[in-house]
């Protein structure tokens, strides 16, 4: 399994166009081939500051997201709601299960 966590801190001013685009992404994120989870969590100890959680079943699930027109389309709008860079990391894992 493919773990990306993608970190997005949001100019306050744009809070409301990131999450109307955010949803878009997500709800075409976890229609595709290969999704397991694909949310977004909004960070309760920094302002304006969002965490992309999303699972995908091997690389090449991830790497076709990345290719997408609706991801493409999600970073060409990001330039315009990021205070920040765009902080992305990538784990390979598998599910625990806990009894």
């Amino acid at each position: 399994m493919i773990i990306t966590l993608a970190q997005l801190q949001v100019k306050p001013s744009e809070e409301q166009a990131f999450l109307d685009a955010a949803k878009l992404l997500t709800k075409a994120s976890q229609q595709e081939e290969g999704n397991v989870s694909y949310t977004l969590k909004k960070d309760i100890e920094q302002e304006h500051t969002f965490t992309m959680v999303e699972l995908w079943t091997g690389m090449d699930a991830a790497q076709r997201h990345n290719e997408s027109a609706h991801f493409r389309a999600f970073v060409e709008k990001a330039p315009a709601f990021l205070a920040a860079p765009l902080s992305v990391q990538m784990f390979q894992g598998e599910e625990l299960k806990l009894s």
